[in-house]
C-alpha cells in the first residue's frame, strides 16, 4: 500500500460490503438493533441494480399476499408517498435517505473493497480504495457481511465458493446440465425510451451492433408497454462476468444502441415519436461467485417449498434460468422452471462454511446455479439482507451460533414474513383481553385482521398495570397493490421502464391508516399520528397503564380499516 496516500481507519461491530438492496437492508437492520455499522459501497449511490445507474425494477415472490415486507416494504411505501411518477432520481433519494438517517451507520461511497487482513479463519479488517478522495479506508469489525454480488471477500479471505453450473448428478437437479461448466447468466445494459409529441430521428453511432428481426425472435415487445425494459440484451454467460467485465460493458453498450437503431430505423416498429431517454453504461449482473455455507440450497429444496426449520427469508420467483448465450442465439432467452411461491430460505445458506465471522446476502448466497435462478431477484435479496443484519445483532459467537427461534421472532416482529411460521405475542398480550385476530401471529391474508371503520375503537385491557416501552402495529398496506392507482401500468413496481405520454400515477395504498390515535384506557394520549404512510408502526410508549385504546381516524381512501397485529411490550 502506498504510504503517501491517506489510510483512514474505522472500527465497528459489523462491516457490510456492498450497498445494493441486500446490503442496505443488512446495514439498516443491524443498526436498528444497536450495532455500529460501516457500509462500504463501490458506487456513488445505493441500490445496486435498482439504482438509476442500472435501472432494473425490484421483483420478488409471485402470488396473492406474498409481497416481501419488512425494510423493503418501508422503502417502497416511502417511494409511493414521495414519487407518484416513479422516477429514478426520486427513488435514489429514498434509498440514500434510508441509510443517511440511521445514526449507527457510517457509509463509504465510491469505495471498492480491495484487501483484507485475516486472523486465522476470521477476518480482522477489510480495506477499500475511495477514488474520489484518493484514500484507503480500513475497517476493523467483529462481523462482516459480503453483499457485493460478486463475493469480493471470497477470493480475499479464502472462503469456499463456486461459480458456474453444477452437474445434474451432484445434487440430483433435473434442470441442471449433464456436465458441470463455468457458464452463467449474462449481464445487461438496460435502456429507457420516452414518447414525445413530435417525431424524433436517431442516428446510431458507427460502432453500434446491427440487429435484425431474426436476432430478436422471442424477445422484443412493444414501446407502449411500460414493462419493456430490454432485459434480454444479455451477454457474458459464455465468458467470465467478472474477469471480462470491461469488454462485456463495451459490447453491451454497442448492443443497447443497436437495439434502439433497430427500433427507430428498421421500419418494423411504430417508434416515430419515441426517443432514447437513457442508456446504462453500468451493466446489471445476474450471476457470478456464490459462497458455500453450512448448507447448499438446491432446485429440489425450492420445489419442495423450502420447508426449513431455520427459515429466515423467502422467495417466490420462478426458477428463471437464462440462456448463457444471451442475445447470441435465436433460442429463447430464458426458461421458467416451475417453483412454488412462497418458498423458505435456510439461515445456513447465509454465512461462510469456513470463515468464522463472514455472512453473505444477495445473489451470492449458498445455493446452486439452479436454485439461484429463483433466489437472485432483488426483493428476495432484500429479505435475505434483513435476516443477515438481524442475525449479526443477535449472535453472541459465530454466525452459526445464533438462536434461530429468537432470530425468526425478531424478524417477524420487525414486519418480515416467514412462510410456515407465526409471530408469538408478547407476555403482556398473552394475558390481555384483545381481539384474537390481532395476536394470531399472521400478518396477511383473509381472517387474520381486525376490521372496522374510521372512528371505531380497539380496546385492549391487560391483566394488570404494566410499564410499557413500545407498541407495534401492523396495518394493511394492500400487498396485492390493487388500490395504489396506475391500473395497467405495473402498480407493484417502484419504478418504470418506459415513459409513454400518458403516465398514470401511483399513490399510497388506500387501505393504509392515515390518522391514528392511541391512548390509555384512562384517556391519556400516547400517540397521535396524522400522516402515516407505513405498514409497520413502532411507537414508543413510556407509560404505566392497565390497557390501551387504538382509534383509527382515517385511511388513505378505503372505507374499511384493517389491522393485522398489535403487540405491546
Amino acid at each position: 500500500m502506498n504510504s503517501k496516500l491517506k489510510n483512514l481507519t474505522h472500527s465497528c461491530d459489523l462491516c457490510v460490503v456492498g450497498g445494493g438492496l441486500a446490503g442496505m437492508c443488512a446495514a439498516i437492520a443491524a443498526a436498528r438493533h444497536g450495532l455500529k455499522v460501516v457500509l462500504m459501497h463501490d458506487r456513488p449511490m445505493f441500490g445496486g441494480n435498482t439504482s438509476s445507474e442500472v435501472r432494473m425494477w425490484v421483483s420478488g415472490a409471485h402470488g396473492s399476499n406474498n409481497r416481501e415486507t419488512g425494510i423493503l416494504e418501508e422503502l417502497t411505501l416511502e417511494n409511493y408517498y414521495r414519487n407518484p411518477y416513479r422516477t429514478f432520481p426520486v427513488w435514489d433519494s429514498v434509498l440514500f435517505e434510508a441509510i443517511k438517517q440511521e445514526e449507527n451507520i457510517t457509509y463509504l461511497l465510491n469505495c471498492s473493497c480491495c484487501d483484507c487482513r485475516m486472523d486465522g479463519s476470521s477476518i480482522q479488517s477489510v480495506t477499500g480504495w475511495q477514488g474520489t478522495t484518493q484514500s484507503f479506508h480500513t475497517v476493523t469489525a467483529k462481523y462482516f457481511a459480503d453483499c457485493s454480488g460478486d463475493s469480493i471477500l471470497a477470493p480475499l479471505t479464502g472462503a469456499e465458493h463456486t461459480m458456474g453450473r453444477e452437474a445434474r448428478s451432484l445434487y440430483g437437479e433435473s434442470i441442471a446440465p449433464e456436465q458441470a461448466d463455468e457458464r452463467t447468466m449474462g449481464n445487461t445494459c438496460l435502456i429507457q425510451a420516452r414518447q414525445m409529441n413530435e417525431p424524433r430521428p436517431f442516428i446510431a453511432p458507427k460502432w453500434a451492433r446491427k440487429l435484425t428481426k431474426e436476432d430478436l425472435v422471442h424477445r422484443f415487445g412493444s414501446l407502449d408497454d411500460v414493462a419493456e425494459n430490454y432485459w434480454y440484451l444479455e451477454l457474458g454467460g459464455m465468458q467470465h462476468t467478472i474477469d471480462d467485465a470491461e469488454s462485456l460493458r463495451d459490447n453491451l453498450v454497442a448492443l443497447a444502441y443497436g437495439m434502439w437503431d433497430y427500433i427507430k430505423n428498421s421500419g418494423d416498429c411504430d417508434a416515430e415519436n419515441w426517443e432514447l431517454d437513457w442508456v446504462g453504461y453500468l451493466p446489471g449482473k445476474r450471476e457470478s461467485r456464490r459462497y458455500i455455507g453450512d448448507y447448499v440450497m438446491t432446485q429440489n429444496d425450492i420445489s419442495a417449498g423450502g420447508k426449513f426449520h431455520d427459515t429466515v427469508a423467502f422467495g417466490g420467483w420462478t426458477m428463471d434460468d437464462h440462456n448463457p448465450k444471451g442475445i447470441d442465439t435465436h433460442e429463447p432467452p430464458n426458461t421458467f422452471h416451475p417453483a412454488p411461491s412462497p418458498f423458505g430460505i435456510s439461515y445456513r445458506c447465509l454465512y461462510s462454511k469456513n470463515i468464522n465471522n463472514l455472512f453473505c446476502a444477495g445473489r451470492n448466497i449458498s445455493v446452486t446455479h439452479s436454485a439461484m435462478s429463483a433466489t437472485r431477484v432483488m426483493a428476495t435479496c432484500a429479505t435475505i439482507g434483513q435476516a443477515v443484519g438481524t442475525a449479526a445483532a443477535l449472535t453472541k459467537g459465530t454466525p452459526r451460533e445464533v438462536d434461530i427461534k429468537l432470530l425468526q421472532q425478531t424478524l417477524m416482529a420487525d414486519g418480515c414474513f416467514l412462510p410456515g411460521f407465526t409471530m408469538e405475542p408478547s407476555e403482556i398480550m398473552k394475558h390481555a383481553n384483545v381481539p384474537a385476530a390481532l395476536i394470531n401471529g399472521h400478518d396477511r391474508g383473509e381472517g387474520n385482521f381486525w376490521t372496522g371503520k374510521a372512528g371505531d375503537t380497539i380496546e385492549i385491557t391487560f391483566d394488570k398495570e404494566y410499564e410499557l416501552s413500545e407498541i407495534r402495529i401492523i396495518l394493511d398496506s394492500d400487498l396485492d397493490r390493487k388500490t395504489v392507482g396506475a391500473q395497467g401500468c405495473l402498480p407493484e413496481k417502484p419504478t418504470l421502464a418506459n415513459y409513454p405520454l400518458e403516465q398514470p400515477t401511483v399513490h399510497i395504498p388506500e387501505t393504509l391508516v392515515r390518522e391514528l390515535r392511541i391512548e390509555t384506557t384512562d384517556g391519556a394520549t400516547i400517540c397521535h399520528m396524522t400522516d402515516n404512510h407505513q405498514r409497520l408502526l413502532i411507537i414508543p410508549a413510556k407509560v404505566r397503564c392497565g390497557g390501551i385504546r387504538i382509534i383509527p381516524i382515517s385511511t388513505h381512501g378505503a372505507d374499511a380499516v384493517n389491522i393485522f397485529s398489535v403487540d405491546v411490550r
